[in-house]
């Protein structure tokens, strides 16, 4: 006797959004926990002095200049693209394409900094080369972990996403600790705990899409997929470059203490985008796919609202009580420079938030004609702060310039969501 076969119905719309909140809730935790976890090494530094401190920091911002975000986005569209068209052994190849070309250019970047080893201490006056050859490892790893982590977030696979993203906390913090602590090794050590976060990310990332990247390669077309990666890798570090952009500018016109007041207001209005980012993270791969496959999906609307809600809220309790927090975190002497210019910073959050998630949308359909628009904006945005500090020299006039560019950055992107009428872009 045949078994009679049995159709299952597909999901409902409320087990869509229920299935959609859960996944971005627990980005939201992983996100703030693990971000909180990398904040929370710097306490270690009244352990190694000033100097070693200065010294941790200039690595670290060596370090941070690679694009992790848009290569993570770049490969999160891949891997969506392909699971929805049967492309995983293409994938596969460029995958390896990439972490291969990768290690042999980090393998000439070494050469370069062995042959200038002397010249690059002494222009950051210290003599101890170890905490350098311990950055060079962390720049490989940081290059590699975004890839895998593209992976999972175009593998829909948040669980491990979320635990690769609260590992490089968890290890950098742990590490650090016992390195500073235990074995008294000062700049190196911070760089040790840095090592160990970002291999210990990699790995589960590494593990968790094994399945995909060990495939059998199949050779890809390059002009396809290079139309696909360069306006998505640009585009999203022309939104990098708004994101961050300001911190360099205040770095370069105003003195320490003001830059680190600035920095406090600057790390806490950053959190709404912390706290509101996991929604589009979770929203591109599936808009990726839909779109792959022709099929309709209302999720960029349901994202939107999300974020307009959130942040906005989280703007007006920074203004009424980021004065306490600050106070508590940082201490009272920074309460007078930052107290005044965090609601500013706050504010200027709000628009920005509500633009990640419309770039999202658009860079997940292949509409790509917003990233020259944001490209002049970025353009526009850093002539801008130089006029607005060398005129003003004033915090507060710089956060309503970062406000208005990221108005003006909202305004472009909801122009090709909804009112470019010759290639029309669906709003969900």
């Amino acid at each position: 006797m045949l078994a009679e076969k049995v159709e299952l119905a597909p999901p409902s719309a409320a087990a869509h959004k229920s299935t959609f909140f859960r996944q971005s809730g627990w980005l939201m935790i992983a996100n703030i926990a693990g971000g909180l976890l990398m904040w929370a090494v710097h306490f270690l530094a009244n352990r190694i002095g000033t100097s070693a401190y200065g010294l941790f920091i200039t690595l670290l911002t060596a370090v941070m200049l690679v694009p992790a975000i848009p290569l993570q986005m770049v490969f999160a569209q891949q891997t969506a693209k392909a699971l929805a068209t049967g492309g995983e052994r293409e994938l596969a190849a460029l995958v390896r394409f990439i972490c291969l070309g990768s290690l042999g250019i980090w393998v000439l970047l070494c050469l370069a900094v062995l042959a200038l080893q002397q010249s690059i201490l002494s222009f950051w006056g210290v003599s101890d080369p170890v905490a350098l050859w311990i950055t060079m490892p962390i720049l490989l790893v940081t290059i590699w972990a975004p890839v895998f982590m593209g992976i999972l977030q175009g593998q829909q696979n948040f669980l491990w996403l979320g635990w690769s993203m609260m590992s490089g906390g968890i290890g950098r913090l742990g590490a650090a600790a016992v390195a500073v602590l235990v074995l008294h090794l000062g700049a190196s050590g911070m760089m040790i705990g840095v090592l160990a976060g970002a291999v210990l990310g990699l790995l589960i990332g590494v593990w968790q899409t094994r399945q995909l990247w060990l495939r059998p390669p199949r050779t890809f077309v390059w002009s396809g997929v290079l139309r696909q990666i360069i306006p998505l890798l640009f585009g999203f570090i022309f939104v990098q470059f708004l994101f961050t952009g300001d911190t360099l500018f205040v770095k370069h016109y105003f003195t320490g203490s003001a830059t680190g007041a600035y920095g406090s207001a600057g790390t806490l209005s950053r959190a709404l985008i912390w706290l509101v980012g996991p929604l589009a993270t979770v929203m591109f791969p599936r808009i990726v796919h839909s779109s792959a496959k022709s099929e309709k999906t209302d999720i960029m609307g349901m994202v939107l609202l999300g974020t307009a809600v959130l942040a906005i809220g989280g703007a007006a309790g920074l203004a009424l009580l980021g004065r306490f927090v600050i106070a508590l975190l940082w201490g009272k002497d920074f309460v007078q420079v930052a107290g005044p210019v965090l609601p500013w910073y706050a504010l200027a959050m709000v628009p920005l938030a509500l633009a990640n998630v419309l770039v999202n949308n658009l860079l997940a359909r292949s509409q790509f004609k917003v990233v020259p628009v944001t490209f002049l904006l970025s353009i526009g945005y850093a002539v801008t702060m130089v006029y607005v500090n060398q005129r003003f020299h004033s915090l507060v006039v710089v956060l309503q310039t970062v406000g208005v560019f990221n108005l003006l950055f909202l305004a472009a992107c909801a122009w090709f969501t909804w009112g470019d009428k010759q290639h029309p872009v669906r709003a969900g």
